[in-house]
C-alpha cells in the first residue's frame, strides 16, 4: 500500500517539502504561523504506530522546525500536538502562539474562521520559510 495524503490535510494545507520521513505542509490559515509534519507512512493514525526508527525521526524532525519556528516568527509559545478528531491521518501541528492572540491562552480551532492566505501573502510567507524547511530537510539527511 502506498502512502496517500487524507483528501482533508490535501486541501487545506500546501507542501512545503520533504523529510525523508515526513511532508513538511503549510496550513492555509494566515492567523498565525502553523506547520504540520505528515510522516509519509500508510495507514498511521498514532505516534506509537510508527516504527522506533520512525518515531525518532519525527520527534527529530518536530524538534528542528519547533526551534526555527520559534526563532523565525519570535514566538511566546508553540503549540504542537497531534489531535487527529477531524483527520484520523497522523499528522502533527506546529502552531507559534503569541500573548494577546486571537484565543490566547485557548486552542486555535474554533476561535475564528481560517483566513486563507491571498496568493501575494502565501508567496512571501513560503519565501520566509524556505530557509527553514531547507534546514530542516537538509539536518535529517545527516
Amino acid at each position: 500500500m502506498a502512502f496517500e495524503l487524507h483528501p482533508r490535510l490535501a486541501e487545506d494545507t500546501i507542501s512545503l517539502g520533504h523529510t525523508g520521513l515526513c511532508d513538511i505542509r503549510l496550513m492555509n490559515n494566515a492567523n498565525w504561523p502553523w506547520l504540520l509534519l505528515v510522516p509519509m507512512r500508510e495507514g498511521m493514525r498514532e505516534i506509537y504506530q510508527l516504527t522506533e526508527q520512525d518515531q525518532l525521526g519525527l520527534l527529530r524532525d518536530s524538534s528542528a522546525l519547533s526551534k526555527g519556528m520559534m526563532e523565525l516568527f519570535d514566538g511566546h509559545k508553540l503549540n504542537v500536538a497531534a489531535l487527529g478528531n477531524m483527520v484520523p491521518q497522523l499528522h502533527v501541528h506546529h502552531i507559534v502562539r503569541y500573548e494577546g492572540d486571537t484565543g490566547w491562552p485557548g486552542p486555535v480551532w474554533g476561535v475564528q474562521p481560517p483566513l486563507p492566505y491571498s496568493p501575494l501573502a502565501l508567496n512571501r510567507r513560503i519565501k520566509v520559510l524556505a530557509e527553514l524547511i531547507t534546514e530542516v530537510v537538509n539536518k535529517r539527511s545527516q
